[in-house]
Parts: structure tokens; sequence; C-alpha cells
């Protein structure tokens, strides 16, 4: 049997370990109530402050977690303007352990828009230089894998244009992401853009980016092949005042921006013609002009007949047709024919108050109806004579920027109604009331002459198909040193479409066009664009092609005769 021996004060030293693992426990039990404590009070603190605290700007929401600037994004959410965390790459010539220029060939193979030299030029040099801003994630790891200690990967908050070039003079440029905008929307609604309260949320302007590739393509497209100086277009909604696209060529990259400090308007890529720029439109005030007259009740039918027999002596100046008729011709022939001498001989009976007041009322002697602060105002004439009556109704010795004329075509063909432009997405009850320029008659009446134009005249190389297109062409020489210069043109196509039922301007402008076979005017330049962005971008805009219909034109179409001369 076996004996049990108990060591003296075993029994102590047993309770001496149960209690010393009672107090770990307690010890452990405590940490983990404190850490669970600690825990529940910074999520309720963070939950506190997302949703009731109010920081020092009053804005209650959780400011350091947001974007310095809020994206931006077109009509249909599309990204065109973002903040995010870009890679930079920079160099410390200092630490470099391999071969400048053995280096410099490899950066310039990731980056082959980068000069090898200027590469050179940085490694070599005696300070910290950046190599690249804003480098995407492939060219981090390219260079990265170049195992160059003496280069760093320095991550910074950076303004992103995903889109690149497109809708540039739209959107402008923000040099600094929590800093103000340089030009367009980035410039103009800075304060949307940089509120605390609303950077969470994207701001959707009225561009279609849809769209406003297909106009900067086809533009683009023209300007190549006609060899000119610069382009440019606006889409509008007739109804609303809303850009759907606008386009100014030559664009910039606002990825890339360069110091253009010093440099005019003609001569800078970041300069926006369509708000900028001032331009005399030529025979594209005619309709403008007739509409006024109607109007005014000094043309009351449009079987009235004028003398266009010869030119117009007025004050030591004549007035001529580029076609001439050589004879008596009346309203729609005016408009068809694009006759100077006719559309003089209305602006002379009706006189300059009525033409004044309407082109006041289209804010021509104002700045360009929109947004921007980069816009200008147009060129009001000094005086208001006989002849600057006359010369102003079909488009010389006035001049206005090519957002004016979109403008003032919406109100001709919309029942009468002029409105701002605006690259605001505007809701229903957003859209202002606007006023009366013509009366409802007159934009009825404008709306079949201006698609008489377009299947009978100077506008036909317009004619999208389906799609109804009225419009007017528009070609002016360009002042040079007091006088014109015969040789350098500014051709203006100002539409509408569908015209039974108008929903979108468009102007196509093309600037020192040279043609094929000496044709330079709007109708070989600039209404073709037309034509070609119609077709692209009508079905986008929800307007299917349908040859079934189209404006009654059947009462003016009698009062056409002869040839159908191009302007």
């Amino acid at each position: 049997m076996a004996t049990i021996i108990v060591q003296p004060g075993g029994e102590r030293a047993g309770r001496q370990r149960l209690n010393l693992t009672a107090i770990a426990h307690n010890r452990l039990m405590l940490l983990l109530i404190l850490f669970l404590a600690i825990t529940t009070v910074l999520i309720g603190r963070l939950a506190w402050v997302g949703i009731f605290a109010q920081g020092t700007t009053g804005d209650g929401s959780l400011a350091a977690f947001l974007p310095a600037r809020a994206d931006i994004v077109d009509r249909n959410g599309v990204p065109l303007a973002r903040t995010m965390d870009a890679y930079s790459v920079a160099v410390r010539p200092s630490k470099l352990i391999g071969d400048p220029a053995e280096l410099a060939r490899k950066l310039h193979d990731i980056f082959p828009d980068e000069p090898e030299a200027t590469f050179y030029k940085k490694l070599t040099g005696r300070g910290w230089a950046y190599l690249r801003r804003r480098a995407l994630p492939e060219q981090v790891a390219a260079v990265n894998a170049l195992g160059e200690i003496g280069i760093e990967f320095p991550r910074e908050k950076e303004r992103l244009y995903p889109q690149r070039t497109l809708a540039a003079h739209v959107l402008g440029f923000a040099p600094d992401s929590a800093g103000v905008g340089g030009m367009g929307v980035e410039a103009v609604f800075n304060d949307r853009l940089t509120d605390v309260a609303q950077r969470g949320k994207p701001f959707a302007i009225s561009i279609d980016s849809r769209v406003q590739g297909a106009l900067e393509s086809e533009l683009y497209a023209q300007l190549v092949q006609t060899r000119a100086k610069g382009a440019g277009g606006v889409i509008m909604d007739a109804n609303t005042g809303e850009i759907i696209a606008m386009a100014s060529i030559p664009v910039f990259d606002p990825n890339k921006l360069q110091n253009y400090a010093g440099k005019s308007c003609s001569q800078s890529p970041l300069c926006n013609h369509m708000v900028q720029a001032r331009y005399e439109m030529g025979s594209s005030f005619k309709p403008l002009a007739i509409a006024a007259a109607m109007d005014a009740g000094v043309v009351t039918s449009m079987s009235k007949r004028y003398d266009a027999t010869a030119p117009l002596a007025v004050a030591g100046f004549r007035i001529k047709d580029d076609h001439a008729m050589g004879r008596w011709i009346n309203v729609p022939e005016i408009l068809v024919h694009s006759s100077n001498i006719g559309t003089a001989r209305i602006a002379d009976e009706m006189g300059a108050a009525p033409l004044q007041k309407m082109f006041r009322s289209l804010d021509f002697d104002q700045r360009a109806p929109i947004e921007f602060n980069e816009r200008a105002k147009g060129i009001w004439p000094s005086s208001w004579g006989r002849i600057t009556s006359m010369t102003t109704s079909y488009g010389h010795g006035i001049a206005v920027t090519p957002l004016h004329l979109a403008a003032a075509y919406a109100a001709l063909v919309n029942g009468g109604i002029w409105r701002p432009a605006t690259v605001r997405k505007l809701s229903a009850d957003e859209v202002p009331d606007g006023r009366r320029v013509f009366s409802a008659a007159t934009s009825a009446r404008m709306r079949q002459l201006l698609r008489m134009i377009v299947s009978a005249g100077t506008g036909r190389s317009a004619d999208a198909k389906g799609f109804r297109v009225g419009g007017k062409t528009g070609s002016a020489e360009k002042p040079q040193e007091g006088r014109y210069n015969k040789t350098s043109l500014v051709t203006t196509f100002a539409s509408a479409f569908p015209m039974d039922n108008p929903r979108y301007v468009v102007v196509a402008i093309m600037d020192e066009a040279t043609g094929q076979y000496g044709l330079r005017t709007a109708a070989w330049t600039a209404a073709p664009v037309v034509k070609r962005v119609v077709e692209r971008t009508g079905p986008m805009l929800g307007v299917m092609p349908d040859e079934s219909r189209d404006v009654d034109i059947s009462d003016l179409m009698p009062l056409l005769h002869g040839d159908k001369e191009k302007e």
C-alpha cells in the first residue's frame, strides 16, 4: 500500500498560485473593459462629429476626410475633374548611384513626352527636383524598378482631368486643389467646389461629354481639311440655355499647364474664343434683322419685294451682293440667296431704333451671357447713322462672340424668349423665365425661313437628312489696320434642329479657313461641320432622324425664283 507524503507548506503554495491566477485574470478583464470602453468612446465621437458636430467653419461634416475640392462631372455623371492622391517622381542628385546619362535615357523611355536632355539636367543639378508631376501608377512602378535610391516618390493632392483636353476651356483649371481656380468652371464656381459642406458631392455641369467629344472631333477634322487658323463651336439647349458642348481650337491640356503669361487671347491656347473673341458674323445676322423688321411692322408680307437690280450707294459706300440677282426680290429670296442689298433696304426702311432695341435685348452690347469670368463684351458701333443701320443688319460694323450668336438664335427659334447661357445642369424649376425678344408668330415664321435656307439655299451643305436642320451661313472679312482683309475670312453657320420643334442650337465657326479649290465661304467650311455634328449627336440627345416629318414651307416655296446660288 502506497504512502502519501504531504510536503510542509504545499497547500499554502497552491492557494498562492490560485490567488495570482485570479489577480492576473482580473487585470486582463479590466484591461479588456478599458479597451472596449475607449474604442466605444472613439467610435461614438467619430459618429457624433460626422452627424452632429459643427466645426469652426460651421459646415458640420468630416472635413478632414473630404477632398480639398469637389469633383466636376458632366450631366450624366462622367468625371471631368477630380482631386486625388497622385504620385510624383522626384530626384536628389547627391544620392544617385547610377550614371545620370543612362538614367536620363531610361526615364525618357518611360516618359517619352519629356526630352532626355531635360531629365539629364535635373539629374545632374544641385538640388531636389521633380522629374514628373501626376505620374501614372504604372509609370511609378517602372521608375521604381530602376532601383535608383536617389529617386523618391512623394504623394501629393492633385487636381486631375481624366478626359485630358476634352472641354478644357469649359472646365478651366485649378493649379492647386485647395486654391482658387484659374478659369472656366474651376474659377467661377470656386466657392461651391471648395465649400466644406458640399465637397463630398460632385458638381454636375451642363456639358454632355459624348456630344463634346463629337463636336471637338468634327471641328478639328474640318480645321485640318480646310487648313484653318482656328475653329470653334457651341451646342446649346434652345429652351433652357444650358451649354451641352463648347469647343475652342487650339486646345490645351489642363493636366500640363504651361506659362502663357503676356500672350494675347488670339495667341494663347488658353483663350476660349467662344466667349472671349469678338467677330463680325456676316450674313448670320440677316435673320435677326428681318425678324426685327417683322415685329416692327415693316415686313408685313413674305411676298413684299425689294430692289436688288444694282448695288446700293449710300454715303459714299456701295453695298453689293456676292451673287447679284439683278432684279427685285422678296423676303424668302433675300434670305435664301443671302442678299446684302435686300437686307440693307429692309433695315433702312425700319430705321435704327428698332434694330438697336433688338440687338440690346439680345445683350449684344454686354459681355457674353454666361457665368465665366473670362468673357468679352460685344463691339458696339460708336454712332448709328443710316449706313450703320444698313451694314449691321447683315453683320458688318458690329462684333459679338459666338456665344452671343448662339443665345440669339435660341430666342429666334424657341418662340421668341431669350435666356442667358449657363454651364450649370438645371432642373426643370431652375430654368429662367427669360425675356421676350421676338413675337411667337415671328419665331414661327423664322423657323420656316431658316429651314428654307438649308433645304434650298446657302445652307444646303448642312442638311442632315431627317433632322430638319435650319440655319444661316455667314462669311465676313476680318478687319485689319483700319480696313477689311479680303483674303482673311471668319465663316459661321448658326443653326437649330429639329426645326418643327427646336431643341438645340448649333453654331460652328472657322477662322481663316482656306478651303478647297478656293471655296472659303461658310457654305463650304462651317456648314458641313454642323451636318456631321448633328448626325452624330442627334441620337445621343434623343433626336432621331425622321424623314417623314418636316417644317411646312409649302406656302413659301412658290415665292422662290431662279437658280439657288451658293453664298
